[in-house]
């Protein structure tokens, strides 16, 4: 067996370090990401690597919920938020700071909760972390649907984000460690792919009940939410635990009954073998760097060191690439389309009806761009995604901000400029869509050690939520003060996304 290091161009460059200097690699600060031979072969890679393996597919499926859950709370508000019948009933999200207050609760309550979740997945498990707070979640659900106030309203969005937060992050870390190497960032991608859908799913339910009488026309979106979650709350206990949780927890005998399961294969097969000392090689050489690190330190000390040891220089470049590809998949401007893209829609010249209808496709586009990553994630490998998607991206803000800075008052004169900045729009969505919407949640989940991963992840997810929430709060404002200055503010940082590219290297 040989011990590797995953690289962003999605190869893995390996090293003459062999299974007998395993006891050598528990004495040094630099070990590697992972001991997994990634040349163990269960079958091909990509869409025919899943055609062929519908179990492990199914598992990744249901946990990707999480991603739908999260994508739903984010597309329900879009149409929501410039319903008449829900103004009427809380007049205080006709302003732009209860519109943007009321938005953006939901992604700092995911914020809150991402921190706690590292310490729930590994106490308890991956797969009882997602059920528990899947509780949370519709709780949140419940008071949203109910609320018959807006401090009620906003109570609702920051409970059910604390519940969203935690299975967004939950889920990539149970994905990647019952994946099997040659399909592990194609299922990886799944996460990305549940989040559009439940956008998409979200927005066009409450595109159809905008026309009913009276307030359940915003009340039925709302519950609609808890329906996925608990599909997920309840699925979740027919599939197995992640083998390298039990092996985190010493079970690793469970650990290879569970990956005998997720491989469909017997035990005495040789790469089930494998793949199972190497789980077993690298939980064993964290700990005992761990140990070295803080000898004789437990409980809530050794919490706050093991955080801590992220930002050490031996873990600080798996740390900025996850936390930078989080920071730049928010600030790319993607969550302003997404949640107020009726009203951006209307400030690139269209009308209320079809500023609706853009919206809807503005989001479709997204899931095609999405699906196209989930065939290519692994052939393309990650850092040219990285680099070409803030290339790509940064062209279309640039041109929306010079079409909306000259024609912002002329729109009605010149149709065709806002058709083209339309059209930047959507250039936008396809290539953000193949790019940094996947990388965001799949790269955090890769680029971690066994015995950092948890941490690492909520570290990463923490940072969407942080951002999505001053997103989500200060583009209104920023619209109604700036205008056409938030085309180029986004436009600014997607290409400061494309030099953080250009600087990952491998």
């Amino acid at each position: 067996m040989v011990a590797e290091t995953h690289s962003l161009d999605g190869k893995s460059p390996k090293s003459d370090l062999s299974f007998e200097n395993v006891e050598h690699l528990a004495t040094v600060e630099h070990a590697p990401v992972v001991l997994l031979n990634e040349d163990i072969s269960y079958g091909r890679g990509g869409i025919r690597g899943v055609i062929e393996s519908p179990y492990i597919f199914g598992v990744a499926f249901l946990a990707s919920m999480g991603g739908f859950s999260f994508g739903y709370d984010q597309g329900v508000i879009s149409i929501v938020n410039i319903m008449p019948q829900f103004h009427k009933a809380f007049p205080r999200t006709e302003t732009a700071f209860g519109k943007g207050l009321m938005t953006g609760m939901l992604e700092l309550g995911a914020f809150i909760g991402c921190l706690f979740m590292p310490t729930l997945c590994d106490k308890i498990s991956r797969k009882k972390a997602l059920s528990i707070v899947v509780v949370i979640f519709n709780i949140g659900a419940i008071m949203q649907t109910a609320a018959n106030s807006y401090g009620l309203l906003v109570a609702g969005r920051t409970i059910g984000g604390i519940g969203v937060g935690t299975l967004a992050m939950g889920a990539p870390i149970y994905i990647s460690e019952i994946a099997p190497p040659n399909l592990r960032g194609t299922l990886l991608v799944l996460e990305s792919v549940s989040c559009v859908i439940g956008v998409v799913v979200s927005f066009w339910i409450t595109y159809g009940t905008r026309e009913l009488a009276g307030e359940l026309s915003f009340r039925l979106p709302f519950g609609l939410q808890m329906v996925c979650s608990t599909i997920l709350g309840i699925g979740i206990h027919f599939f197995p635990y992640s083998p390298r949780w039990l092996a985190l927890v010493d079970r690793s005998d469970d650990a290879l009954t569970n990956l005998e399961r997720l491989r469909r294969l017997p035990r005495t097969d040789p790469r089930v073998h494998q793949e199972h000392a190497g789980i077993c090689n690298e939980v064993t050489i964290q700990k005992r760097m761990q140990e070295k690190r803080h000898p004789g330190v437990t409980g809530l000390k050794l919490e706050i060191l093991c955080w801590a040891d992220l930002f050490k220089k031996s873990s600080w470049h798996r740390t900025s690439i996850a936390v930078g590809v989080a920071f730049f998949q928010q600030l790319s401007g993607i969550n302003a389309f997404i949640y107020y893209a009726p009203t951006l829609f209307q400030s690139l010249g269209q009308s209320t009806e079809m500023s609706l209808i853009m919206s809807g496709v503005f989001n479709m586009l997204q899931l095609v761009a999405v699906t196209v990553c989930f065939f290519i994630i692994d052939k393309v490998g990650r850092r040219p995604l990285a680099i070409w998607g803030g290339i790509g991206g940064g062209t279309a803000w640039g041109i929306m901000a010079v079409l909306v800075g000259v024609f912002n008052e002329k729109w009605g004169s010149n149709p065709a400029a806002g058709w083209a900045a339309v059209a930047m729009a959507f250039c936008f969505i396809l290539i953000y869509g193949v790019s940094y919407a996947p990388l965001g949640w799949a790269l955090p989940a890769e680029v971690f050690p066994n015995s950092s991963r948890s941490k690492g992840v909520a570290l990463a997810t923490a940072t969407v939520w942080l951002f999505n929430f001053v997103v989500g709060v200060a583009t209104p404002p920023m619209i109604e003060s700036i205008g056409f200055g938030v085309y180029i503010f986004f436009w600014i940082l997607v290409l400061l996304g494309c030099c953080l590219g250009f600087l990952l290297g491998s």
